[in-house]
């Protein structure tokens, strides 16, 4: 089986994922070094903060070439958070930002409304819409944790694989062929997450 990687530029939770992998007894490098993402068998692009900071730093890091070599690659990727948002198009957080456009679509905030807390933060209940094999065995309308502002409206709804409400629905996982992305933290999220994980890491 060859190795997951966990990308390191400077943001996210990377020794959390990592710790969560090894609980469910898939081991992972976290690493900056091209060369070891290129040659990894599964690539997770976590992430956590602004849009901006992480499009540059990612660019700065030239860690962009190789994402996208392993992605067009057929080899399994998966975002999270932040790692989703990073495939569309663009964002309009803090301004307007280009994405990675690996996903047609926007990344934008969620609309004030009365009562309404931003950031969407804690558990919430997750709608399969379309199951992928990283849910295979996972109840529909699991809770998962969230933390976040703004999530993203593709542009193609065939990549949709759940909606979550808040209050009205939005995309929580997309799904295409290799590349699986969640706006929710698997490695916060117990036995749910853990499940999740580690169907990634035995694809």
């Amino acid at each position: 089986m060859r190795s997951t990687v966990i990308v390191d530029y400077g943001m996210g939770n990377l020794r959390s994922v990592q710790k969560a992998l090894e609980k469910v007894g898939h081991p992972a490098a976290i690493t900056t070094d091209l060369n070891v993402i290129r040659d990894a068998g599964k690539v997770i692009l976590p992430g956590v903060g602004a849009f901006r900071d992480a499009i540059a730093r990612l660019r700065e890091a030239e860690l962009v070439a190789p994402l996208l070599d392993h992605i067009r690659s057929g080899r399994p990727f998966l975002g999270i958070c932040l790692g989703l948002q990073l495939l569309f198009t663009r964002s309009f957080e803090d301004g307007e930002h280009d994405g990675l456009d690996i996903f047609p679509g926007d990344v934008v905030r969620f609309a004030p409304l009365p009562g309404l807390k931003i950031p969407h933060m804690g558990w919430n209940e997750v709608s399969i819409r379309r199951r992928p094999p990283l849910l295979a065995e996972t109840p529909d309308r699991s809770h998962f944790y969230f933390v976040h502002s703004y999530y993203v409206a593709p542009r193609d709804f065939s990549i949709v694989a759940t909606e979550t409400d808040y209050p009205s629905p939005f995309v929580s996982m997309v799904w295409k062929d290799n590349l699986y992305a969640t706006q929710f933290h698997p490695e916060k999220s117990q036995r749910v997450g853990l499940d999740l994980l580690r169907r990634f890491a035995e694809l």
